[in-house]
């Protein structure tokens, strides 16, 4: 779970009643992308030779870039089906990349991108490392945030925090 009860509406574009701007959403997408990239190495060493994951980033990079339409990042998304089949660190990551795909169609999985790449960190570092593998990989993620859409995304860090398992207290 990752959303709160009630939407943002600096999450909601324009067009849906928001007040998010295409480029900030298309921001958002980006470094959720880049989110989910950082530890996807946790699924390949797992399941190598399985590209749904990347793909499913590939998705979310073209769809930021306007290569690509909203629905055809979102049926065109396999990244799901491949958490299904592993565990761990490895599911951790194949999770992030799906919710780096679904960006470009609720903004609002930026976060869920960002928290299950963190949540892929802590499962991965050794006993007894793991609150430090995840904050490394959440300051990791902040020194990558687009200057457009920093304020924004701290923001909404602070306020889901505990549903996205307060991963955020770095």
């Amino acid at each position: 779970m990752i959303f709160s009860k009630e939407r943002d509406p600096r999450l909601v574009t324009v067009r849906r009643g928001g007040t998010l701007l295409d480029a900030d959403h298309h921001l958002l997408a980006a470094w959720a992308a880049d989110c989910a990239e950082h530890v996807l190495y946790h699924f390949e060493q797992a399941h190598p030779g399985d590209d749904r994951p990347r793909r499913a980033i590939g998705l979310a990079r073209a769809w930021a870039r306007g290569e690509i339409t909203m629905t055809q990042a979102r049926q065109d998304a396999f990244a799901n089906a491949a958490a299904r089949e592993v565990s761990g660190a490895a599911k951790l990551a194949a999770l992030a990349a799906a919710q780096a795909v679904a960006v470009s169609h609720v903004p609002a999985h930026e976060l869920g991108a960002a928290a299950y790449a963190i949540r892929a960190a802590r499962a991965a570092a050794p006993e007894g490392e793991q609150e430090r593998a995840g904050r490394l990989e959440c300051h990791w993620q902040r020194a990558r945030l687009p200057g457009e859409i920093r304020e924004l995304v701290l923001d909404d860090q602070r306020l889901r925090n505990e549903v996205c398992w307060y991963v955020f207290d770095c």
